[in-house]
């Protein structure tokens, strides 16, 4: 019986001397097998839909880089039905059914977060954007969908350029609930700060800024990534976002920016696979190791 399985997708099983995105990707899964080893656990590293190992031989799984799952959600859905019977996950399956959509923004809210403000728009509406934006009276949103990561589906709309989207847009509603969102001038002025938490405390931080003429920063589009140093205001309010959650996740990484208000919001709470920047505080890989051990 295995101890843990450190889940990622294939496309990272192997490190690349030429990739340096890949090798970023292996690199600090091995900080996190390493770190769980060191506390005396016995790891293997598999994508999440190896067809050759048998689940149950398991006591845990622990998602890390299964950056392909939106991609593939009714797979991903199956699959996580069946092997949430055979073992333990890391977050638990809870956690993951509640975070895997958007919605979870509006139980954030009702808890006393401060969010991104967000209108939900339930799959198979017949709204067009045109009245979307008459209605809420935005003159600049960002649209996506409710389930998505890696700024799939991601658009940047304004009265300009709505009519070029409102076919996208009816063919995305007819499959899935999307989002719409006023456009947060600070995100591209100011950048976007993700905040890690294990076990409720907080580790670390990144800024993370867009490339001049995107708004995306994901560094998929170009953004760029920086070591930043946040105030005892911003740590606490990223931890009580995280108390805020169904139940104390195991990690977690708080997206924050300044809202077009000047308040302090969360843009993401990400607790299935979000990118934690061990690289930046190869530490923090030891304490998610250590708060696994104490599970185990």
């Amino acid at each position: 019986m295995i101890d843990i399985v450190v889940l990622t997708d294939k496309r990272y099983l192997k490190d690349s001397s030429s990739d340096v995105y890949k090798h970023n990707v292996y690199f600090e899964d091995k900080l996190v097998v390493d770190a769980l080893k060191n506390e005396g656990m016995s790891v293997l590293r598999l994508a999440w839909d190896d067809e050759n190992f048998n689940w149950s031989n398991t006591k845990y799984l622990l998602f890390r880089t299964t950056w392909d799952y939106f991609d593939r959600f009714q797979e991903f859905s199956t699959w996580l039905s069946k092997v949430s019977k055979q073992t333990k996950l890391l977050n638990s399956k809870e956690l993951i059914l509640w975070n895997i959509d958007k919605h979870y923004l509006k139980d954030l809210k009702q808890k006393g977060i401060h969010i991104a403000e967000s209108h939900f728009i339930e799959q198979s509406s017949e709204s067009t954007l045109k009245e979307l934006h008459h209605q809420l009276r935005w003159n600049e949103t960002v649209l996506k969908p409710c389930i998505s990561g890696a700024a799939r589906h991601t658009y940047k709309l304004n009265k300009n350029n709505i009519h070029q989207h409102e076919n996208v847009f009816k063919s995305l509603i007819a499959q899935e609930a999307m989002m719409l969102q006023p456009f947060q001038y600070n995100i591209v002025e100011k950048g976007e700060v993700s905040m890690i938490i294990i076990d409720g405390k907080f580790t670390h931080a990144v800024l993370k800024i867009a490339k001049k003429g995107d708004f995306r920063v994901q560094d998929d589009f170009g953004g760029s990534v920086h070591e930043y140093i946040p105030n005892n205001d911003e740590i606490e309010f990223a931890e009580n976002a995280v108390k805020a959650c169904i139940e104390l996740p195991l990690y977690a990484r708080v997206d924050v920016f300044t809202d077009n208000d000047g308040i302090l919001a969360v843009s993401e709470l990400e607790l299935i696979e979000p990118e934690l920047w061990f690289r930046n505080n190869p530490a923090a890989a030891n304490s998610l190791a250590f708060a696994i051990k104490k599970l185990i």
